[in-house]
């Protein structure tokens, strides 16, 4: 049998050289796997750009209706789907109770620092930065702003820390002159030096500016604090006020300074914050020799105390009794205008001067030099003789104006310190000025007693307790009335008398004839040797602070009225024999009511008169030497109505045999004057 012949298979034919596409596929083959040896793939791939995050799903939800009303469109949250994988996987995460809890992102929490760890911290800042600016300041023109960003600290003892080194920063750094604003063009171009020490000195203002707002804020009280601490940081803002005033009024800022001490003092708390701050412009007015700081605190006051309808402590407005102008301005003024010494300026032609020649260069040269020393003056704070007298005739008409409202007004608790403040201020008051003084004075004393009677008849109210205070434990009319009495006497003697009789007609026998009327009531007083402030006890708890005005009881004020009346220094020798005889008599019939210390001051003054008007009044002791008709009639309207001459002094025989030694003193005293 024949085999089968073996299945010959088909080989495909190589590759010829006419093979096109063939051929360039194998040859880009080869050059591919020649060129993949030597690439970086993890280099690649650092390079290769990264995809952005999706972009959220649009929702798809309803808008729903807020319980206010508003409609609001709910975000877009993911499926279900997307959510939680699988069912198995939401089972999973379930509780043992069967409650699932969905996952919440976990926030690290931030590590807890002890406060004592912030404190050391913040101390260690602080005494940085504040050495390098007492160092070398102009080089860290930003500690100013880190020093006053450490305190924004919520603990108490880190704010009180900033606050105090911010004090003694600026104390130490604060120069000797008042920064001026930059004049120069923006584009302008400066030496280095020049532009550093700008840059430093508007560091140091916005700093100082930015620590004044902060005081000023925590004097008023911080509401976002305790009581305790706000007490606290209060009571040392007012403390760095008062230290920056009294250390550098000069500087800039001045302003804000005084209306954080101002506004302590329109309180009625009288404690150590409200004494310091009285302290503080106390030295600014005694201490000021340029003048505008003390006519700036004095406006300020005056403003915050018209602002409360002059319902503040009597301290404050004796402020005005330290001001230097008392003792050297030589001006007289009003609430409206200032009289100069030297008077007006005299009209007509100035009278030529030789004129110097000089050349152009010269005088450019002069011109510069004008204008350059006028820069310095400027900047060294410094002040001409007129124009500390304008700033004092400026504050004078303020300090008038604000006595003038009160008497007007007529505040009960400032009464004696307007009038004693008018006494001290007598010598420099306008005559113009003077009469409507004296007729406030006499309206004063008419209505006095009647405003007393509205205040008794209005107690049987509801008042507030500070209210009834000021009423009812001050008001005194016949205190006022003797003090008015003194302060016309007193501004009568600053002025000239003669010059202001002729010119003006002032007649001060209201004055006169009211204080004789009252002679017997002032006799029978039981509060005559007691003050103002002895008519109640004094707060155990308030703080001690020396108070010079408005003290005096009302036998020192009878006697200074007395005096005045009696023995007036610029007509001593013109005072009617009536006059003197009426009070002659009348004063010896008062002490024999008066207290032992009382009787002693009225015999001491009754000794003098004698002394200087013997002759006039030694009828009253002798009656052969005297020569009269009628009656005499101690309850007369007028003085010399009272016919003095017809009766005798025979109280002298009782006060012969008084208790007092000192009393029997003073009775044998005065008869010796009188017969001698």
């Amino acid at each position: 049998m024949a085999s089968r012949p073996s299945k010959r298979r088909k080989l495909t034919p190589p590759l010829s050289d006419d093979d096109g596409p063939s051929r360039q596929f194998s040859t880009v083959q080869k050059s591919f796997l020649k060129s993949a040896a030597g690439w970086d793939l993890e280099q690649s791939y650092e390079t290769k750009s990264r995809k952005g995050k999706k972009k959220e799903k649009e929702s798809t939800r309803l808008p729903i209706k807020s319980s206010d009303g508003r409609i609001q469109q709910q975000k877009g949250h993911k499926d279900d789907q997307e959510s939680i994988d699988s069912d198995e996987e939401w089972l999973e995460r379930a509780d043992e109770d069967g409650s699932a809890v969905l996952s919440e992102p976990v926030v690290p929490e931030q590590p807890k620092i002890p406060k004592r760890e912030q404190l050391l911290k913040a101390q260690e800042e602080l005494a940085k930065l504040a050495s390098a600016l007492q160092e070398d300041p102009e080089e860290h023109p930003g500690a100013f702003k880190a020093l006053a960003e450490v305190g924004q600290s919520p603990h108490l003892e880190i704010r009180l820390y900033s606050i105090g080194a911010q004090l003694n920063v600026y104390k130490d750094v604060i120069p000797g002159y008042r920064i001026r604003p930059q004049t120069g063009a923006p584009g302008e171009k400066l030496s280095k030096e020049v532009r550093r020490v700008h840059t430093y000195e508007q560091a140091l203002l916005n700093g100082y500016q930015s620590f004044l707002k902060e005081l000023a804020f925590l004097a008023k009280g911080d509401p976002n604090l305790p009581e305790k601490p706000k007490q606290q940081l209060a009571a040392l803002a007012l403390k760095c006020a008062c230290t920056l005033l009294t250390t550098h009024p000069h500087f800039n800022c001045r302003g804000d300074v005084l209306r954080i001490l101002v506004g302590k003092l329109s309180t009625k708390k009288v404690d150590k914050s409200f004494i310091a701050c009285e302290k503080a412009i106390e030295t600014l007015f005694r201490d000021d020799e340029e003048g505008r700081p003390s006519m700036e605190a004095a406006s300020i006051l005056s403003k915050m105390m018209k602002a409360r309808d002059y319902q503040v402590d009597e301290s404050v407005l004796n402020l005005f009794l330290h001001l230097r102008l008392l003792s050297e301005f030589a001006g007289k003024a009003s609430q409206d205008q200032v009289d100069r010494p030297n008077g007006p300026t005299p009209l007509g032609k100035k009278q030529k001067q030789k004129k110097e020649f000089r050349t152009k260069r010269e005088r450019k040269a002069l011109k510069e030099q004008k204008a350059l020393d006028k820069d310095m003056a400027n900047a060294d704070a410094l002040v001409t003789h007129e124009e500390r007298e304008k700033m004092q005739a400026e504050t004078l008409k303020i300090v008038f104006a604000t006595y003038f409202r009160i008497l007007k007004l007529r505040v009960p608790n400032l009464m004696g310190a307007v009038l004693e403040g008018l006494a001290k201020f007598a010598h420099l008051i306008n005559q113009d000025f003077f009469g409507d003084l004296l007729e406030a004075l006499k309206d004063l004393i008419r209505y006095s007693d009647e405003d007393l009677e509205v205040d008794h008849e209005e107690e049987g109210g509801e008042k507030d307790e500070d209210e009834e205070d000021a009423v009812l434990g001050v008001r005194n009319p016949t205190r006022e009335a003797l003090l008015c009495t003194v302060t016309a006497f007193a501004l009568l003697a600053g002025q000239d008398a003669h010059n202001a009789k002729a010119d003006l007609h002032l007649d001060l026998s209201f004055f006169t004839t009211h204080l004789f009327r009252s002679l017997f009531s002032l006799s029978v007083d039981p509060d005559i040797e007691l003050g103002a402030q002895s008519l109640r006890l004094p707060d155990p708890d308030s703080p001690v602070r020396p108070n010079k005005v408005n003290l005096q009881t009302m036998t020192v004020l009878l006697v200074r009225c007395l005096t005045a009346i009696l023995l007036p220094h610029w007509q001593i020798r013109s005072v009617p024999p009536l006059r003197l005889a009426a009070f002659s008599k009348q004063l010896m019939s008062a002490s024999l009511h008066v207290p032992e210390k009382s009787c002693q001051a009225v015999l001491a003054l009754l000794a003098d008169v004698a002394h200087a008007h013997g002759r006039k009044i030694a009828a009253l002791w002798n009656t052969e030497e005297r020569k009269g008709d009628g009656t005499f009639n101690p309850l007369s309207e007028t003085v010399e109505g009272s016919n003095p001459f017809a009766t005798t002094v025979w109280e002298g025989e009782i006060l012969r045999r008084h208790y007092c030694p000192k009393v029997r003193e003073g009775v044998k005293l005065l008869e010796k004057e009188l017969s001698g």
